[in-house]
């Protein structure tokens, strides 16, 4: 059985309206939350718990649809709160209420371990992009010495990055997959030198690669990026478990140099439900090697394997990412979507970046990806401010 959270929007006009009453804040809080609608795609459920819901749903006032193996159930959360107790539900439901407990939103994370201390969430955090790699998408080559990565990286803070992530290799589309100690050559020395000049500030080695990982944080990262979730290498979980590293696992299909290519877009029609079943065996994979919960964050991969229109649902559904519980980053800057949303070049996307920055900011994400803070520091304040006033 699968259960697929259905994305929803604030409960805020409801709390609202409470407050207008003379109800009082958490009190006010909690009860807009058990208001507010909620809804769940289940796959893979057998005819006798479908049959069995129809009397049980009608009794909660939920509402159900139904097909031969499927149903989508939905209503107040107080309501899906009340069947989520198996113990007092028939026999052939109690799986199906289990689950329903299970995929229910737990309390967002209200930090990021890391190796080297803890990232507050409270706030978007944005993630300077330093690429010292000579075919990146956007700014190949650009970076590619110690003093020039080291003089980008006081631009990224200056415009509000509070995390630098360093790459060594390209995943644009048609790039050439690097060895290790290539890769390693590139953002080693950048690292240390990194760490050495801005020691308050974590680093993020954007690689797939254990080896590669484990020698950037010893040189004084603390977090790793992998835009493969393990696929490529699966010792790099275990690398990141043993030193306590921040793990930010991205979705992507395929072999390395063919992720930002088409080749795997078939998602059956339900892109956000599948790649959020990915991500949790991901999640789970990396959990089982000694990975802390607290110390991963979870990417849906904009751009990879996914279609402009895809890219754009995913945009839209990131509520059904953060219900996880994991902190969801949102790593949309300059993309290939963008582009053919706005008919612009990759050097002229960072207006789109910080309409997408936002929308993803609306939509709980709380972690941002990007090539220039500076430009897009701006409409995430915007909806971060939109955003505390729902709290």
């Amino acid at each position: 059985m699968i259960v697929t959270p259905i994305p929803g929007r604030s409960t805020t006009a409801i709390r609202d309206a409470l407050l207008s009453h003379g109800w009082e804040g958490e009190v006010c809080r909690d009860a807009a939350i058990g208001i507010g609608f909620a809804a769940y795609h289940v796959t893979g459920i057998d005819e006798v718990a479908i049959e069995a819901m129809l009397p049980v749903a009608g009794r909660l006032g939920l509402e159900l649809v139904t097909g031969p193996d499927w149903l989508i159930l939905g209503g107040a959360r107080s309501r899906l709160g009340a069947f989520a107790r198996p113990w007092v539900q028939p026999e052939a439901v109690q799986a199906l209420a289990i689950a329903i407990g299970m995929a229910m939103p737990p309390e967002p994370a209200r930090e990021w371990l890391h190796a080297t201390g803890a990232m507050a969430l409270a706030e978007p955090v944005m993630i300077g992009i330093l690429n010292v790699t000579p075919d990146s998408f956007s700014d190949g080559a650009a970076h590619a010495s110690v003093d020039d990565a080291l003089r980008h990286a006081e631009v990224l803070l200056e415009g509000g990055a509070g995390i630098i992530d360093v790459g060594g290799e390209s995943t644009r589309p048609g790039a050439t997959e690097v060895d290790e100690v290539t890769e390693s050559a590139r953002v080693i020395p950048v690292i240390a030198a990194l760490a050495a000049r801005f020691p308050r500030i974590p680093i993020s080695v954007d690689t797939v690669r254990g080896s590669t990982a484990g020698r950037a944080l010893e040189a004084g990262a603390s977090i790793v990026n992998d835009v493969t979730a393990g696929r490529h290498d699966p010792t790099l979980p275990a690398v990141a478990a043993g030193t306590g590293a921040g793990l930010v696992l991205s979705h992507s299909r395929g072999p390395l140099p063919r992720i930002a290519s088409y080749d795997h877009a078939d998602y059956d029609g339900d892109v956000t439900g599948t790649v959020l079943r990915e991500l949790g065996d991901a999640t789970a994979s990396v959990t089982a090697v000694g990975v802390a919960a607290g110390r991963i964050v979870i990417d849906p991969g904009f751009g990879f394997g996914k279609h402009p229109d895809q890219n754009f649902r995913l945009l839209d559904d990131l509520d059904a990412f953060v219900a996880t519980g994991f902190p969801v980053l949102a790593a949309v800057s300059r993309k290939r979507f963008l582009g053919v949303a706005t008919s612009r070049e990759v050097g002229d996307r960072d207006r789109a970046t910080a309409a997408a920055c936002a929308l993803a900011v609306d939509r709980g994400a709380v972690l941002l990806r990007v090539h220039d803070p500076a430009a897009v520091r701006d409409a995430v304040a915007v909806a971060a401010t939109l955003l505390r006033g729902r709290a």
